[in-house]
C-alpha cells in the first residue's frame, strides 16, 4: 500500500513512462510539472500549443523541452480539441489540462464527438491527500465538479474512491459517508443516504468495500473521537481511507484548508472518463502538480 505521494512516482516510473498529452501547455506552471515529470522517467510528453510561444517560455524558465513532440495550434480550443482526439485514438495515455480555463478544459472531455466520456457517465474529481501526521493517504470525492451529488450520483462516486483507493494498494478500502454527526435524522438528506448506503454495501450491494455512514469528519478520521464520542459496531469510524463529502462546499472547504492551513500535499484527477485527465491549477504546488500526473500515470488500464 502507498503511504506517501512521493511513492506515487516511484511506482509510476516502476511501470513505465506514458505518454501525456498536454493541451495548450504553454504556460511555465503547466511545463515545470511537464519537465519534472519527464525528468522522473514517467511521461513522455506531446505538447498541444504556439510553438513560438512554448519556445519563449521554455528559454525564459530554462526549461529543456528540445526532446519533447509539439503540435503547433493557434489557439486554446485549438488545443484542446486536437489533444483530446488524440488522446480519444490511443495515441497518448493521459491528457493535461495547461493554459486554459477549466470549464474549456472540461467542455472538451465531455465533447459528444470527441469519445473520452462515455455515454450515461458522471464525470467528477477525485483528489488524494497526504496530511501531516496521518500514516495513509487519504481519498476523498467530489470537492471540484458536482455540485450536490444525488443518491445516484453516490453511489457511482463509491465506486471511483474505490478505484482510486485500490490503485494504491488498498485492497479493500473502507469509505466515510460524511455528515453533520452520527445520527441518523430524517431531516437530512446526507445522514439518511450515509445510512443507506451503508446498509447497501453491508449486503455485498457495491462490491469488495467497507462502507458506514453518517460519519462526521473527526469520528471518520480519528480513533480517539471515537472512544469519545462512544461510537460502537463502525469497521471505518477513525480508520477511513476515503470521504465521501455531501456538496461540493463542504468537500471544497475542506480541500483548501488541507492545503492551505494544514500543509497537506495533494494529487488530482478528473473521474469518469475513458483515460486519467489531469486537471491541476496555477495555486498548486509544484509537487502537487508531479503527484498528480503520476496519479494519472498509475490510473491508466493496461
Amino acid at each position: 500500500m502507498l503511504t506517501r505521494l512521493s511513492q506515487l512516482v516511484d511506482e509510476a516510473r516502476r511501470r513505465g513512462p506514458r505518454r501525456l498529452a498536454v493541451a495548450y501547455g504553454q504556460d511555465p506552471h503547466t511545463l515545470r510539472a511537464v519537465s519534472d515529470a519527464a525528468a522522473a522517467g514517467i511521461v513522455i510528453p506531446v505538447i498541444y500549443a504556439d510553438r513560438t510561444v512554448l519556445a519563449d517560455v521554455c528559454a525564459e524558465e530554462g526549461i529543456d523541452a528540445s526532446q519533447w513532440e509539439v503540435v503547433d495550434v493557434a489557439s486554446d480550443v485549438e488545443a484542446i480539441r486536437t489533444a483530446v482526439a488524440d488522446v480519444a485514438a490511443g495515441r497518448a495515455d493521459i491528457l493535461m489540462k495547461g493554459l486554459v480555463s477549466s470549464d474549456k478544459y472540461l467542455r472538451g472531455i465531455l465533447d459528444k464527438e470527441a469519445g473520452l466520456f462515455p455515454q450515461g457517465g458522471l464525470l467528477s474529481h477525485i483528489s488524494v491527500f497526504e496530511l501531516p501526521g496521518r500514516d495513509r493517504l487519504l481519498t476523498v470525492s467530489d470537492v471540484a465538479v458536482i455540485p450536490l451529488p444525488d443518491f445516484k450520483q453516490k453511489l457511482r462516486l463509491i465506486s471511483y474512491l474505490a478505484d482510486t483507493s485500490r490503485n494504491l494498494g488498498v485492497e479493500t478500502p473502507k469509505i466515510a459517508i460524511l455528515a453533520p454527526s452520527e445520527q441518523v435524522l430524517a431531516s437530512v438528506p446526507s445522514s439518511t443516504d450515509g445510512a443507506i448506503i451503508a446498509k447497501m454495501a453491508d449486503r455485498g450491494q457495491l462490491g469488495n468495500v467497507i462502507v458506514d455512514g453518517p460519519l462526521a469528519l473527526d469520528t471518520a478520521l480519528f480513533p480517539e473521537v471515537v472512544a469519545e464520542k462512544k461510537v460502537s459496531g463502525s469497521k471505518v469510524a477513525g480508520d477511513a481511507d476515503c470521504l465521501l463529502f455531501p456538496n461540493i462546499e463542504s468537500g471544497n472547504v475542506f480541500f483548501k484548508s488541507a492545503t492551505h492551513l494544514a500543509g497537506a500535499e495533494v494529487a488530482a484527477l478528473v473521474a469518469g472518463t475513458r483515460v486519467p485527465c489531469v486537471l491541476t491549477s496555477r495555486g498548486d504546488s509544484p509537487a502537487s502538480k508531479l503527484y498528480s500526473i503520476a496519479l494519472a500515470c498509475i490510473s491508466c488500464r493496461g
